[in-house]
């Protein structure tokens, strides 16, 4: 509130400058209109000193002297302007626009008209509450994105910090569950069901290193994507309902990508299981890879209820969600893991109401 009474009152007193400058130059036209009616009515006995002198003090508002429609004189005009007709019409035009005209009777029945424009002073005060505005929309402009920079610093770093201590406190039951996994084995347990429960642990101890990385800058490998991204696929696909049809097409042979296994697993879980959740559990989901000569192009498609367009970059921002229960923190995950740790893109490459999304994923290759 405080601020905005100080540009309040800055604005103000530049209007009150301006109006006081605007007049003091007035009355200068006319002490200068005053100045050519004694010259014109001069004799020889007239001392004709302050006159011109009037005339040669002038040397930053620019006239022009019309007498029946004709130009008598011109001070403080180009000569390029003065000397084209045309261009000369278009400038005394402006200046009937900036100014009323001072008349003068000099002779009974003979009048001049003395057009005027605002000095470069009074034009560099006209535009000043412009600049002052532009510097203040500027200056709280940069407050606000410090001030946004600094909260969601802090709020990363609370972030990451909270992943860390869960990755710390699943690891203890972890390992019990680890050890137990060791006695079901050394007593015969049924290797069907020793062999899932590992899968779950492999896969807890999967998301435990997950959360362990989050705030820290991970280490790339060069790794098959391909191969990466099926297992990731394959697991999904055993763990969700047969009403969910699945589909996977990629190139036969390996394309080597520098990647985090860890964060790339979690980036396609993050991506199948949306779109499971947007198809509500039920139709059809695909994965296509594509191999192009400098690319590689990771498309996740689902029939589900689509995404309205004007919503296509705000589904990765953080605390995005249209899920009652939900904190919007998967394809904001997602979107880093891409973008910021692997140097990728990752767009919503086509949606359309309840007809189906798709994802896609592009890789620089070497």
């Amino acid at each position: 509130m405080a601020s905005f009474v100080i540009v309040s009152l800055i604005l103000w007193n530049t209007y009150t400058f301006f109006q006081i400058f605007k007049n003091e130059e007035r009355l200068k036209m006319e002490v200068w209109a005053n100045a050519q009616k004694s010259l014109i009515n001069a004799n020889e006995t007239t001392d004709v000193d302050l006159p011109l002198q009037i005339f040669n003090n002038n040397t930053t508002i620019p006239l022009i002297l019309m007498e029946n429609n004709t130009i008598r004189s011109t001070a403080n005009i180009d000569e390029k302007i003065v000397n084209d007709k045309k261009l000369i019409q278009q400038y005394l035009n402006q200046l009937k626009k900036e100014n009323d005209p001072i008349v003068t009777e000099y002779l009974p029945g003979k009048f001049q008209y003395l057009y005027y424009g605002n000095s470069s002073l009074i034009n560099k005060l006209k535009y000043y509450p412009i600049a002052l505005l532009l510097i203040i929309f500027l200056f709280g402009a940069l407050v606000y994105n410090f001030y946004r920079s600094t909260k969601m610093a802090t709020q990363n770093k609370l972030w990451a910090g909270m992943a860390k201590e869960t990755a710390h406190q699943i690891g203890t039951p972890l390992s019990s569950l680890i050890g137990w996994l060791e006695i079901m084995k050394a007593d015969n347990v049924d290797e069907t069901t020793v062999t899932e429960i590992e899968k779950d642990i492999n896969r807890l101890q999967t998301i435990t290193d997950r959360f362990s990385k989050i705030g820290s800058e991970p280490i790339l490998e060069e790794k098959n994507i391909i191969e990466e991204t099926e297992q990731s696929f394959d697991y999904l696909k055993s763990r969700f309902s047969h009403q969910v049809e699945f589909s996977f097409k990629s190139p036969k042979k390996p394309v080597m990508i520098a990647l985090n296994p860890t964060l790339h697993s979690w980036t396609i879980e993050n991506l199948v299981k949306n779109a499971i959740d947007a198809m509500k559990g039920k139709g059809k989901l695909s994965v296509v890879i594509e191999d192009e000569p400098h690319l590689l192009k990771i498309r996740v498609s689902d029939t589900g209820k689509g995404i309205p367009k004007n919503q296509f970059k705000k589904i990765f921002e953080p605390g995005f969600t249209t899920k009652k229960r939900g904190w919007g923190l998967g394809l904001s995950l997602t979107k880093r893991i891409v973008e910021d740790y692997h140097k990728g893109k990752i767009k919503v490459l086509h949606s359309e109401i309840d007809k189906g999304t798709t994802i896609q994923i592009t890789f620089k290759k070497k």
